[in-house]
């Protein structure tokens, strides 16, 4: 019989193995959660992610106590445990996405180069490196992200989290486009970023016009 945890266990492998197929999550780098109720699934240490499975997810209290699963969880807990506790968040995905990671190798910040960035909270921060699973990494992250969706980590990866874990996906899946379209555009010359008066312009537009969301014939007139 299906249960809110066995549920959230089997979300939680789909979406790493989602995102392991689009080439965010490398062998057993990454990791990812949801919280429900004041539960957390989360994948367990040295998994390989193209290949979890439900079994392989480990449900922690919010102080990371575990209390089902066989398999001890990521070394990266506290971090998930720290933006739950200080976020509104219901989902967390860390990757070593490869352009994410680039981009948080030389900038201190990526850039607004396209409207489609807006919902991450404008430029996303690149927080300065410290050692994986420590708690100064996690101090670091939390530190960036208020009214952020997502933070680069220097010489490391990317973090992203959302009210859902589908939204925490994609949120990762757009900041590694996001990080590819700015190295893209270093190429050819140094990338233009939208100003605060044109990120402005948009999100109004997105609030006048319900810009992204499916709307009936009816509605949209």
């Amino acid at each position: 019989m299906s249960s809110p945890a066995h549920d959230a266990r089997t979300q939680v492998a789909a979406a790493a193995r989602r995102l392991a197929e689009a080439g965010l999550l490398i062998g057993t780098a990454g990791n990812v959660s949801t919280r429900v109720d004041d539960r957390i699934a989360i994948t367990a240490t040295g998994t390989v992610l193209a290949d979890i499975t439900p079994d392989q997810i480990t449900v922690v209290d919010p102080h990371g106590t575990v209390v089902s699963g066989t398999f001890a969880p990521t070394s990266e807990l506290h971090l998930h445990l720290g933006i739950y506790r200080d976020f509104d968040a219901g989902a967390i995905v860390h990757t070593h996405a490869p352009k994410s990671t680039a981009v948080g190798l030389v900038l201190p910040e990526l850039p607004v180069l396209h409207y489609q960035q807006l919902p991450l909270g404008g430029p996303t921060p690149v927080v300065p490196f410290h050692p994986f699973g420590t708690p100064e990494l996690a101090d670091a992250v939390r530190a960036a992200l208020p009214g952020k969706q997502a933070a680069l980590l220097a010489n490391h990866g990317a973090v992203t989290h959302a009210a859902t874990l589908d939204d925490a996906v994609e949120h990762a899946l757009l900041l590694e486009w996001a990080c590819t379209l700015f190295l893209d555009a270093a190429i050819i010359g140094t990338p233009r970023a939208l100003t605060t008066e044109e990120q402005a312009a948009v999100t109004e537009v997105v609030q006048r016009t319900g810009y992204g969301r499916p709307m009936a014939l009816d509605q949209h007139r």
